[in-house]
């Protein structure tokens, strides 16, 4: 019997009640043996995955937000075993990179497999100095919205909208930008980003060329200039267009050095890390197995041959 770990987010899955009761039917219904590791905060997440695969799980289930998701996906890199994702949280910007369901419920039925409904994926894994990361890192204007959003929880991408708002103002940084062996970019601007996943905390897509398994990185420069910027900025991402110019620059790369003239806000799957003037991102190829949905798979690459993991 295959041995299913769910390491919950307690303060956001209510886990005393309803939820591990619906983990624990889902995993008898599938025929898996279910065990449970609550934590209290995202970062615990990181050590009860690591013991989970240590002691022989055959699959470990994040139940939370990006932050749990993120720790878990620290733990597995690597080791084969897949890890399934209940988002229970805001952002849950891999989740949806995926095309994993937002309804628990759903989640779970491709989480443990039932019915065929999976398919497990190896998809790439970033690293921000040092830390892992799934989706976008970055320093500036996006990570000062961040750390400007204290309801996100209850009030959801609003609060992400409200705090964008107002921190539309913040003037330009200097930036100088290396990718790879090439000559260093210099940039006036208000953020950079870097995405293993194109996706902005806020559901928005800035990336719409990021592949999370193409083995690279893909950086959004933000320079808005002007009364007419940031609309221009806005439109391309609502639209997901590819154009570019001064106000919005995109590029790859599988090392991206990042250097601001000025202490900056930096975040981390939408998670506030310290300020700072660097950050250096680089990316692990196919180093982690991720349990996805098998229709949604099949649309974004079509032909392509995924091989079950169980």
């Amino acid at each position: 019997m295959a041995v299913v770990t769910f390491v919950i987010n307690g303060t956001l899955a209510h886990a005393s009640g309803h939820f591990l009761s619906l983990c624990r039917d889902t995993a008898g219904r599938t025929g898996c043996q279910p065990e449970f590791r609550l934590t209290q905060k995202a970062d615990a997440g990181l050590t009860a995955a690591r013991e989970a695969a240590s002691s022989g799980a055959d699959l470990v289930v994040a139940a939370g937000g990006d932050g749990t998701v993120r720790g878990c996906a620290e733990a597995l890199a690597g080791t084969g075993v897949p890890l399934g994702i209940i988002p229970l949280g805001t952002g849950n910007l891999l989740a949806r990179t995926l095309g994993i369901p937002g309804h628990p419920k759903a989640a779970l039925q491709v989480a443990l497999g039932s019915a065929g409904a999976f398919q497990d994926r190896r998809i790439d894994l970033a690293i921000a100095d040092g830390r892992p990361f799934t989706a976008m890192t970055g320093m500036g204007l996006d990570a000062a919205v961040v750390a400007a959003t204290r309801l996100k929880h209850r009030l959801g991408w609003l609060a992400y909208a409200m705090a964008g708002t107002v921190h539309l103002a913040l003037p330009p940084v200097a930036f100088t930008i290396r990718m790879d062996d090439a000559a260093p970019v210099e940039r006036e601007a208000r953020s950079v980003v870097v995405g293993n996943s194109g996706l902005l905390p806020g559901g928005f897509t800035l990336l719409p060329e990021a592949r999370i398994d193409d083995g690279l990185l893909d950086v959004g420069v933000l320079a808005p200039h002007g009364p007419f910027g940031w609309p221009r900025v806005a439109s391309r991402v609502l639209t997901h267009s590819p154009h570019q110019d001064r106000h919005l620059e995109r590029f790859q790369a599988r090392k991206i050095e990042i250097t601001a003239h000025a202490p900056l806000p930096r975040e981390l799957d939408g998670e506030v890390v310290a300020h700072g003037r660097t950050l250096t991102v680089t990316v692990r190829p196919s180093a982690l197995t991720v349990r996805v949905p098998v229709t949604r798979r099949r649309q974004q690459d079509p032909g392509h041959d995924l091989a079950s993991v169980s």
